[in-house]
């Protein structure tokens, strides 16, 4: 009889300005659907998806966030014991780039990382299909990932592009840090599901989404 995968589970935040597209993105990457029209997110949500990388099993604990100001004073609760971070930015809109920056800031002085300077994040020019009223050079993402040591990628959550690409990556590189615990598949199941309950009891997952 052959021996279980190893699973991991990983907790990925999602964060950037309000209206980039972070629901879109994510409900792109979780149901291959774009969605037209949304409410912006109130306070913060989670999906959770099952990916198959190289020899493990890793389940994603993404958790889609609010991009209002008034929300940010929630994110010590949110981030804390987060495995990975995704900043996104609209490449249409100048402003939402110049906050990456803030946001990352502030997801490490909230989150706490045992090791700053390994820890994994990805950078998302979103909205990619829309080449025409381009704000962001293609460039300057690099540029700016390139200073802090991030992966970066320009997606669209209306066609998909390089979304699952993406994510994969970040998984890939999170799920191989020594941080990450591994359990085979059965105690997986159980942390999982323990996991799932302490944060639905914590935060009840609010109506409406955010783009």
């Amino acid at each position: 009889m052959s021996q279980p995968r190893k699973k991991v589970l990983l907790k990925i935040i999602i964060l950037g300005d309000s209206g980039v597209g972070k629901t879109a993105l994510l409900h792109r990457y979780v149901h291959t659907q774009f969605i037209q029209e949304h409410k912006a997110t109130i306070g913060a949500d989670f999906i959770t998806r099952e990916i198959a990388v190289d020899d493990k099993l890793v389940t994603l604990q993404i958790w889609d966030t609010a991009g209002q100001e008034r929300f940010q004073s929630l994110g010590t609760a949110f981030y804390r014991g987060a495995d990975a971070c995704v900043l996104v930015y609209d490449i249409t809109n100048d402003q939402s780039f110049k906050q990456i920056e803030m946001w990352r800031s502030n997801f490490l002085e909230q989150s706490s990382p045992e090791e700053t300077e390994k820890f994994p994040f990805l950078l998302c020019g979103n909205k990619s299909d829309l080449q025409t009223t381009r704000a962001v050079p293609t460039q300057d993402g690099e540029r700016l990932a390139k200073q802090y040591n991030m992966f970066f990628y320009e997606t669209s959550a209306l066609d998909g592009n390089n979304i699952e690409t993406a994510i994969r990556k970040i998984a890939s590189v999170a799920s191989d840090l020594d941080t990450v615990p591994s359990f085979n598949e059965d105690i997986a199941n159980k942390s999982l599901k323990l996991d799932l309950e302490e944060n639905e009891t914590k935060t009840k997952p609010a109506e409406g989404c955010m783009c």
